[in-house]
Parts: C-alpha cells; structure tokens; sequence
C-alpha cells in the first residue's frame, strides 16, 4: 500500500467516522400523538422508533401504555401534565406529589426522562399565570423522589412573540412579558432550556407572496434577509433567532432554546402542502440543525423535535391530519428515516 493510497484511507476512515458520530449522536427526536382510531401498538410504535434509529420522543401526555412499551427501550422521553391540569398542579403541592408518583416513579429505573414540560403552548392561555409555581411544584416532587436532575420546562409558541421581524426586533407580547421572565428565571437556575415551537410552513402558507417558498424550504442559494450584520438563507433560523432576541431583552439570553415541533403538512392545502414539500423542508432541517446554529447562535446545536410520527385521522381536517411520517399502517409516507 502506497503512502498515497494509505493516506487517502486515513483521512476517509476518519470522515466516516465524523459522519457516523454526527448520526449516532444527534439530538433528534420526532413527537408522538394518540390521536387516531387506527394507531398500531404502543410495542409497535417503540420497535419502529428503534429501527428508524429515533432516539428521542416527545409525548403530550403521560399514556400508561406507551411507558410501559418504552421500559428498557434505550429511547428517551420528554412529556408533561395535561394543559387543563396546570392549576392544580399550580395550587397544591400534594398534587404534583401524585402526578410524579404516578407518571415517573414506577418507570424510572427503566425509562429515561428527558424533559418535563409544564404546558404545551399554555402561554399566554387561561393556564399562563400558573406555569411557575406548577413548575416549582414538579421540581420539589422531582427532587423528593431523587429524580433533581431531571430538566422541567414549558413549550411555547410562535406567537408568543410580539414581533418576529426582523429576527433582531422579536420580543414577547406585553401580556406574557412578566410570565416569562418568571419562567426563564426559574429555567436558569436549573440550566434547563426553554421549549418552542416553530412552524415556516405557517408562516409561508399565510403570506406567500412576502415569503418565498425557497425560504420556507432552506433552498435560497443567497441570503433573504440581512439583519444586524447577520445573513438569513433560510426562515426557520429567522423564527428561532427571533426568539433568542427576545430572551435577550429579559435578561435571559444565556436561555438555550430546543425546538419542540416543527414539519411541514403533505396535503390538506394545497399547492402549499405536498410530498415534495414535506420531503424537502424535514431533510433539509435535519441536515441543518445536525451541523450548525443559526445566525445568532451559531456555535449551538440545538436538539429538534420533528412534528410528527403518524398521520392523525381524530385531528381536525386536513392539514392537521397529515404532518405524519408514517401511515398508521406503519408504511411511510415518504422515504426518510
């Protein structure tokens, strides 16, 4: 073997390996609803996220079922109390005792929980007032039961943000501004990262005569926007970095964010949702949120949950039904995974 040839196999061995590293350790996760009359087994559904090679799951709420088919699954969950049970949560301490006793204790020795989420866009809703002290509540109940290094959060939505445009000028709605302060400052504490959800298929359908579809999809060879310096190929960074601007203007901007959905639909709207679409948009953010930050931040890489595993037929119709990687049949709807 020549120096030459022998080089060359060092340096693709060593790019294989960086590859290899880059897909085994990302920190992506796809969420899984319930919302469907035809959904296959919750032990169908863990052996699917395995094979697809899915490390991560986010649930939206404690399903006994599903953490029973999770035990010694190797894959982590990140979930939360029901919205409309917060308050309780909020008020009593013993209530948040049970909850944890109830939905983490008996697992967690053969399941791994990642996050708790106090909240699933419960900001700026009826619940919005107690997402701290529910939060507070679920940490004293985490702690006691010798679970303190679990990370509890909240989720919020785009428009949570006042303004969102240009990414340098996001800020949240005056209404929130006091909640969230207190949310972020119990986040620092514990280190934990504020949860967001994030949607350019949203934003691109609305108005696409402003927003470009190349935009929308990360395929703009050339920056669309330029704000403070900073260049935008793509609007996803735009929206994420938007939110980074307004923990800035709380005082919170050592706050990292994970986002907590994001897709784009295969029909239901069309010409705005598609396969091709769909297809597109999901590789292109994988590729992006696996190699590199946003504008912003470039230095982070932020661990995504892609919106969703199935499509949904108990959702409201149509687009709403059809984020889902995988027919419930467990076929899917387009190569990915």
């Amino acid at each position: 073997m020549g120096p030459r040839f022998s080089g060359f196999l060092i340096s693709a061995m060593v790019f294989l390996t960086q590859l290899l590293s880059l897909t085994d350790g990302r920190d992506i996760g796809v969420c899984y609803g319930l919302n469907g009359n035809n959904l296959p087994s919750p032990g169908d559904v863990i052996n699917l996220y395995k094979t697809s090679g899915i490390n991560n799951i986010r649930l939206y709420q404690p399903y006994p079922e599903v953490l029973e088919a999770a035990r010694g699954s190797g894959i982590s969950l990140s979930m939360g109390p029901r919205n409309e049970d917060i308050q309780s949560l909020a008020k009593d301490q013993s209530a948040a005792d049970a909850w944890v006793n109830t939905n983490i204790v008996p697992y967690k020795d053969d399941v791994q929980f990642k996050l708790i989420t106090i909240g699933n866009e419960a900001i700026s809703g009826q619940s919005s007032s107690y997402i701290p002290d529910a939060m507070n509540n679920i940490m004293n109940s985490l702690a006691s039961f010798g679970l303190g290094t679990t990370k509890v959060t909240t989720v919020v939505p785009m428009n949570a943000l006042s303004t969102s445009y240009p990414p340098s000028d996001g800020a949240f709605g005056s209404d929130i501004t006091s909640i969230m302060t207190s949310i972020m400052a119990i986040l620092a504490v514990q280190d934990s990262p504020l949860l967001i959800n994030v949607y350019p298929y949203f934003a691109y359908a609305s108005d696409p005569t402003h927003i470009s579809l190349d935009y929308a999809l990360f395929t703009s060879t050339a920056p669309v926007v330029v704000d403070q310096g900073l260049e935008y190929y793509n609007l996803f960074d735009g929206m994420v970095d938007a939110f980074n601007a307004a923990l800035d203007k709380i005082g919170f901007g050592q706050i990292t964010l994970i986002v907590a959905e994001t897709g784009w639909p295969t029909a239901g709207n069309e010409p705005y949702t598609s396969v091709a679409n769909a297809q597109t948009y999901n590789k292109n953010l994988l590729n992006h949120v696996t190699q590199k930050g946003t504008p912003k931040r470039p230095e982070y890489i932020m661990p995504t949950f892609f919106f969703e595993m199935f499509n949904e037929d108990l959702k409201q119709p149509t687009v709403e039904q059809n984020f889902g990687f995988f027919f419930p049949n467990m076929n899917p709807v387009y190569p990915f995974w």
